[in-house]
């Protein structure tokens, strides 16, 4: 990788010179190679593994399990949407000069989703495969690539022999696929930073603002009756679908005047139904249908209100209709609540990070939103500015194509050292 042409101190090249590739490489693929999916034991193991890298690199270690049953009951808790019978935070500070507050806090989780239908796949998708200069796996992008680079930016400081006058933190978290477990209870343990990044795939861009997103279940009522004598019935399909038509003019209405962050994407509050499941024989009218889905919650708007406006627009659904008027679509708010969160406007993190890329190597990266919600609402809420920048892309998450290029991995990590050193103080 050729150095930046930026005017560097010596103590910045040098530590640029350090960052090694292959180790980057090699600590994405062993997390990769963890099936850690949400609610598994690898989701345990992948923290295991972590916390002893992080003591590898001499950094002050607190791994902990987390009291699930105080998440459970908590009314701040985030909410799952999986079943977990053990759960570990594990958070890393790299001693400094000076003890006290981290001046940085570097975010990621380990946690997955699944990877889905398994002939989708060119290979295992917990075996990680190199090709064309790309890492392929479930998590290489969302989000193992953005924590391995964080570690090659820790490794970095530490083999170049850099003394930080101030502490910078790694939080290792799980639980972010469904809802923040981790970064929830990480927070609540009293780990924050002055400014936090968290490297989720950004695709070059630096994310400054994150949509919500809330889950939701639907049960839809209808008469059961013979299928040759249908008009006998109510079929629960066909009233889900004139529901689910109009929600989708509801979905059209709330894009409108969205924040110019999201660009052109096409549906940053996106709403979409991701379970349908209805009637128990072939030959009777469904007398019921459960749909779950997903609810996007506006940049700035506080999730009471989202849910209120949902739960109107349905209400006026059901009251347009003969049969849903006396028979009303029950809502449940189910799992994971994202709220929305953000950078304060102005705040001096985001060019920071726009020059610390820059002088990496990576260009000067372009302010953005993401209609996904994240960890990052958690972090400023606790009062924590938070951005996004790191490895990857993320239209490839979630899908059998995921990878991310080694490259963009590199630079993450040279972007994030440079960003240690000037944030944290060199002594």
């Amino acid at each position: 990788m050729t150095r930046a042409t930026a005017d560097l101190t010596d103590v910045e090249a040098r530590v640029l010179d350090a960052v090694d590739e292959q180790w980057a490489v090699d600590r994405l693929a062993a997390l990769v190679a963890v099936p850690s999916v949400g609610g598994t034991i690898a989701e345990v193991e992948v923290q295991h593994l972590l916390a002893g890298w992080l003591g590898e690199l001499g950094c002050d270690v607190d791994s902990w399990q987390i009291d699930l049953a105080e998440a459970a009951t908590a009314a701040d808790a985030p909410g799952q949407e999986v079943e977990r019978t053990e759960a570990w935070g594990v958070v890393g500070t790299m001693p400094a000069a000076e003890s006290g507050r981290p001046a940085l806090v570097l975010a990621g989780h380990t946690d997955v989703v699944p990877p889905g239908d398994p002939t989708l796949w060119h290979g295992d998708p917990f075996v990680p495969r190199i090709t064309g200069g790309d890492l392929h796996g479930r998590g290489a992008c969302d989000m193992k690539a953005g924590v391995a680079s964080s570690l090659a930016a820790l490794a970095a400081v530490r083999s170049a022999g850099v003394r930080l006058v101030r502490p910078v933190a790694l939080h290792g978290v799980v639980g972010e696929e469904d809802g923040g477990l981790g970064a929830w209870a990480t927070l609540r343990r009293g780990h924050v930073g002055d400014v936090c990044v968290i490297p989720e795939p950004t695709d070059g861009a630096v994310v400054t603002a994150s949509a919500g997103a809330l889950t939701f279940r639907l049960e839809v009522e209808g008469h059961a009756a013979h299928a040759a004598m249908r008009d006998r019935g109510v079929s629960a399909v066909e009233k889900f679908a004139l529901v689910h038509a109009a929600l989708q003019e509801f979905e059209a209405e709330r894009q409108r005047d969205a924040d110019p962050r999201f660009g052109d994407a096409a549906f940053p509050y996106g709403l979409s139904i991701g379970r349908v499941r209805a009637g128990d024989w072939a030959s009777s009218v469904p007398d019921r249908l459960m749909a779950e889905g997903r609810y996007g919650v506006r940049v700035g708007e506080p999730v009471p209100v989202a849910q209120v406006a949902f739960e109107e627009r349905l209400a006026a659904i059901c009251a347009a209709d003969p049969w849903l008027a006396e028979h009303p679509v029950r809502l449940a708010w189910t799992g994971g609540a994202f709220a929305s969160g953000q950078l304060p406007a102005g705040h001096d993190l985001l060019p920071s990070v726009q020059a610390a890329v820059a002088d990496a190597g990576g260009g000067t990266p372009e302010e953005r939103a993401v209609a996904a919600g994240t960890d990052m609402r958690l972090y400023a809420a606790a009062g924590v500015p938070t951005l996004h920048y790191g490895p990857g892309d993320l239209h490839l998450a979630h899908g059998p194509l995921e990878k991310v290029p080694l490259a963009d991995v590199v630079t993450a990590a040279r972007a994030f050292a440079l960003l240690i050193l000037r944030t944290c103080g060199v002594r």
